[in-house]
């Protein structure tokens, strides 16, 4: 049996991407106004953001970022000439090129993701009630079912049909 979308699921959705989109261009302004392009905070911010075990290899970055390797090729070679970030050979893997932050790049990266965390505290409520009202929102058939479970009666027809 197909379930059709709600007008309350359909409000919902639009109101999370509204919140993802007014996010994200929060974020590329702050990131401007630091001089820093938006794909280049997000790299920063990538870098920084990886798990401890996880090394910083183009690779990973690349997917992180969801761009193919030459286009975060490109991108780091840009953050290397303004010196915000450092490639290195692995130790282990000589082919390995690993990527990491100077003190420009650290301090750049902390001044957008404090205004960006600032922000989020002061209006990232909104953003959690809309995902809140997707992830929670059950279609009112499922609500019944849960609420009122079927009769042995309402069982036993269904079983004969």
């Amino acid at each position: 049996m197909k379930s059709t979308v709600s007008d309350a699921e359909y409000r919902a959705l639009a109101e999370l991407r509204y919140r993802i989109r007014h996010f994200i261009q929060e974020g590329d302004a702050a990131a401007q106004r630091s001089n820093l392009e938006p794909q280049q905070y997000l790299m920063l911010l990538a870098i920084r953001g990886l798990p401890h075990e996880t090394p910083a290899t183009i690779r990973t970055l690349a997917e992180r970022m969801a761009l193919k390797h030459h286009s975060a090729v490109e991108l780091i070679d840009r953050l290397e000439s303004h010196r915000l970030v450092r490639r290195s050979r692995s130790q282990g893997d000589k082919r390995e090129v690993r990527v990491s932050l100077l003190p420009q790049g650290s301090k750049l990266l902390e001044r957008v993701a404090r205004e960006r965390l600032s922000e989020l505290k002061a209006s990232g409520a909104a953003l959690a009630d809309a995902i809140t009202a997707l992830v929670q929102h059950k279609h009112p058939s499922q609500r019944v079912a849960k609420i009122n479970p079927p009769t042995e009666a309402q069982r036993r027809r269904k079983k004969r049909t």
